[in-house]
């Protein structure tokens, strides 16, 4: 038998594998952390040193590692049914889905389009709105608005409504250009403003572009509350609420990106439920199996729907597809997620939890590095900066970020911060002494990675 320790086991690793999102070189000196085991908040490395996953695996393990709900459904369907192509099939655990998915979303939603993940599903959404405008007739329609320091996803049309240079710069000549508007984010509020200000503000400037570029639009695309990818930015609810107003006003489609932030992170089940909004198009991923398997889903109304449905020769057919679309066991799981929110008080506890977060990392406010800690539901961010009076950043290739990740995972914690940003979004089934755990980490972190 191979040895299965730490070294032995990221050895082979770097021999064979190119990792995401990563400069392999830096694991000449940060070695890869192999992982064997997972429970709960907990991940188990080779050598048994146990570390809390403070970030949900990339923001996907909403209800903790092997939920014995998600555990016992996979085991059941494993013996029925692995996989079946859902072009000319069905099978329960699709149907099934597709109808809790529409009983729970936003009132109007009334069809589901399956895909593999968050990227794709929004593959789906951006070919989906200009499809329905082609065939309305409306062929000049062509463009999508998105907000600055956008982050959608890494396949070629996701980059094109994505906003963060470090992941689409280099691959700009192969994308289309969106039409960019300027984000409601809180921090970037002018001085004395308050969230709903700053909201209110920049929908008056969406309303200039749509008044300039409505006829050529297919769609805006946000992610609701929470602009994950640019370092967890967040603003005020009333945003969404006028967008849908101004999206009706000007006959564009809204795309909801909630792959981050659905599935209880906001402390609804959906982002959107806060402005009691209904979107278009709503992409959903990363939480919707509890974070095991791969799937997304893209939810639409009926008014879509229909434009797609005709006669074959009309050519009207929506013809995107994937080979694991649907999948039998992805869909089983994901099922089991939404149980468990039905059956279990997830969102309360989350409350709860999200409190004691807040109150734990309320005395970084005063810290002469930090320039804000925010807060939605369980999404927690820590802006360090060089300077808090003037917001002057640490600059991007000192790394502060990287310092402090090093550090956690020293501790046993998973921390993985974006550049300056350091964030805390853990498994809900999270207790409050690991929070504690978490937060003390963290600020011990911070302390050692701006000295």
């Amino acid at each position: 038998m191979l040895p299965r320790s730490n070294a032995a086991l990221a050895a082979r690793d770097l021999a064979v594998v190119w990792h995401p999102c990563t400069q392999m070189h830096d694991h000449e000196t940060q070695p890869m952390l192999p992982i064997v085991e997972a429970q709960g908040v907990w991940l188990t490395d080779a050598d048994g040193k146990r570390y809390v996953d403070a970030v949900s695996s990339w923001w996907t393990n909403v209800l903790g590692h092997r939920h014995p709900c998600i555990v016992a459904a996979l085991k059941d369907q494993l013996d029925r049914l692995d996989h079946v192509m859902l072009a000319g099939f069905t099978h329960e655990p699709a149907l099934e889905l597709a109808e809790e998915l529409v009983r729970v979303a936003p009132p109007g939603l009334a069809r589901v389009f399956y895909a593999d993940n968050g990227s794709s599903a929004i593959e789906v959404a951006l070919k989906m709105s200009f499809h329905y405008w082609l065939n309305l007739g409306r062929a000049g329609k062509t463009r999508f608005i998105a907000l600055t320091g956008s982050y959608h996803g890494e396949t070629l049309g996701a980059l094109s409504v994505t906003d963060v240079p470090l992941y689409s710069a280099t691959y700009a000549p192969l994308l289309t250009k969106p039409i960019l508007a300027p984000s409601p984010d809180a921090y970037e509020g002018a001085p004395g403003e308050t969230p709903a200000g700053t909201a209110a503000r920049r929908l008056g400037e969406l309303r200039a572009l749509l008044e300039r570029h409505a006829h050529e639009t297919c769609a805006v695309i946000v992610e609701p509350l929470v602009q994950c990818a640019a370092g967890m930015r967040m603003y005020d609810a009333s945003y969404l609420a006028g967008l849908r107003r101004l999206c009706d006003e000007f006959d564009v489609h809204f795309i909801a990106d909630e792959i981050a932030v659905g599935f209880g992170r906001t402390g609804t089940l959906f982002a959107c439920e806060q402005a009691r909004v209904t979107p278009d198009f709503l992409c959903l991923s990363k939480g919707l199996t509890g974070g095991t398997l791969a799937l997304s889903a893209v939810l639409t109304t009926n008014a879509v729907y229909d434009a797609f449905y005709a006669e074959y020769r009309a050519g009207k057919a929506f013809l995107h597809s994937h080979s694991f679309t649907g999948n039998p066991l992805a869909c089983r799981a994901a099922l089991a997620t939404l149980q468990v929110f039905r059956d279990e008080p997830v969102l309360a506890n989350n409350r709860a939890l999200a409190a004691h977060l807040a109150q734990r990392l309320a005395p970084l406010r005063d810290h002469p590095n930090v320039a804000d800690v925010r807060q939605t539901g369980m999404i927690a961010a820590v802006e360090l900066v060089r300077d808090r009076a003037t917001r002057e950043p640490f600059p991007a290739h000192e790394r502060r970020g990287l310092a402090c990740y090093r550090y956690a995972l020293d501790e046993g914690v998973v921390l993985r911060p974006l550049g300056n940003v350091v964030y805390i979004m853990p498994p809900y089934a999270i207790t409050t002494d690991e929070i504690d755990l978490v937060v003390d980490t963290a600020m011990a972190g911070i302390a050692l990675a701006v000295r």
